[in-house]
């Protein structure tokens, strides 16, 4: 069974996003790091870039494969977890703590478009 915190929102990428305010954080999802094995690269954007719902903002790379990461909502950049380069392999020890980035939005009615706990668990398991 995977991991699937009640307290935040999912993408159908395997994005998770807790929002406080108009800040809300991104990181991958225990799903996706599981389906990903060991994690061995990360690739994250610069504080202060902009993106539109859907772009990709970085890539994280495993001994299987590289991804790309697609960001939940549209906004800047306003921090980047800088320890995750050196300790890409957090992302498999602790997804949900192993965040990417924190972004400013701006257009708060794109977190309607996430999925809820229930609905992101329906679609891992399909």
């Amino acid at each position: 069974m995977n991991n699937i915190p009640t307290e935040l929102k999912y993408t159908k990428e395997h994005e998770w996003v807790k929002a406080e305010g108009d800040i809300v954080t991104v990181g991958i999802t225990d799903f996706a790091q599981n389906s990903l094995g060991d994690i061995v690269f990360v690739e994250l954007p610069e504080v202060g870039q902009e993106f539109s719902k859907d772009d990709t903002f970085g890539v994280v790379e495993s001994i299987k494969s590289a991804s790309d990461l697609y960001l939940p909502v549209s906004g800047v950049v306003t921090e980047v977890n800088e320890e995750l380069p050196d300790a890409p392999d957090s992302l498999n020890s602790d997804p949900y703590d192993s965040w990417m980035v924190k972004v400013k939005m701006t257009n708060q009615d794109e977190l309607s478009d996430l999925l809820s706990n229930e609905d992101y668990e329906s679609l891992c398991q399909e």
